[in-house]
């Protein structure tokens, strides 16, 4: 804690440029990109002390979060909330929306909009990563796809009232083929046609998946809802290759106003790779 103490106390001097959270897990998780995972309170206050301004908030059963407690822990570490991963729900679950199986399907629907009052209260947007599936064994990439929006269609809609927004995130072709790439997010943008669905980019995805990062970015432009970094060995920033400042310049360009959110191994430990990162971070030599 002590060296959280000292790093609290440099972060004045830095020009903090754009806002910045990382990702906290609400409970332990068998995710590894989730920085932080234990104590909630207890790490809360380690990432305020650190000097971010916001975290995000992953939540695999949002029934099951007492929001008023979550608002006052929040609130007491002086923090805000930009957005609400929902991964958990495919990989601790193996809930999706392009699951052969239509009761799979519907309670991947039913859970995500299970996050809309907490996503609402905090101003938060909703994050559509993996709960998207995978194309399964004799089920056809064009099945896939007609699932996936009706799915992002219904819960766009069911959103939209609330003021709430989803944001999808493109995942490398590792992972899953259902929208690796920023422009085939765009097109997913065009095929849903809900204007409270847009986009996630995530810098280690994207280093994977783009030809040229920078213009994916501007490409994306006001339908980027959120935004993840991460190294290209998905440690924090300035731990491997990836030119972050003009990643960062681009992303301030398109009129991005949101928060930039850590999303990365929690390596060599937990509280290391959240300090290192808002220390490069908040180094860079960003436009004004």
């Amino acid at each position: 804690m002590g060296s959280a103490i000292v790093f609290q106390w440099l972060i004045p001097e830095m020009e903090a440029s754009v806002k910045l959270s990382i990702v906290l897990s609400t409970q332990q998780t068998h995710f590894q990109a989730a920085t932080f995972s234990g104590d909630l309170d207890g790490d809360l206050k380690k990432i305020s002390m650190l000097g971010y301004n916001g975290v995000e908030l992953a939540i695999r059963e949002p029934n099951l979060v007492d929001i008023d407690s979550l608002d006052q822990m929040v609130a007491r570490h002086q923090l805000q909330v930009p957005a609400i991963g929902t991964g958990q729900a495919w990989g601790e679950e193996g809930l999706s929306f392009t699951d052969p199986d239509a009761s799979i399907r519907s309670k991947a629907i039913q859970r995500i909009k299970s996050h809309i009052p907490l996503a609402e209260h905090f101003h938060a947007v909703i994050i559509i990563g993996l709960i998207r599936g995978i194309v399964k064994t004799n089920v056809s990439q064009t099945q896939a796809m007609d699932w996936l929006i009706e799915a992002i269609a219904d819960c766009s809609q069911a959103a939209r009232s609330y003021g709430v927004r989803l944001a999808l995130e493109p995942i490398n072709r590792y992972e899953t083929t259902l929208i690796n790439s920023a422009a085939q997010g765009m097109e997913l943008i065009q095929r849903v046609g809900a204007d409270n669905f847009g986009l996630l980019l995530d810098t280690f995805h994207m280093n994977l998946e783009e030809a040229n990062i920078e213009e994916s970015i501007s490409h994306c432009n006001k339908h980027v809802f959120h935004f993840h970094v991460a190294d290209s060995n998905r440690w924090y920033p300035g731990a491997g290759h990836l030119n972050f400042a003009s990643m960062l310049n681009s992303l301030s360009d398109s009129g991005y106003q949101g928060y930039v959110s850590g999303e990365f191994f929690p390596k060599p430990d937990f509280d290391t790779a959240a300090r290192e990162n808002i220390l490069y971070l908040r180094g860079l030599d960003l436009k004004d």
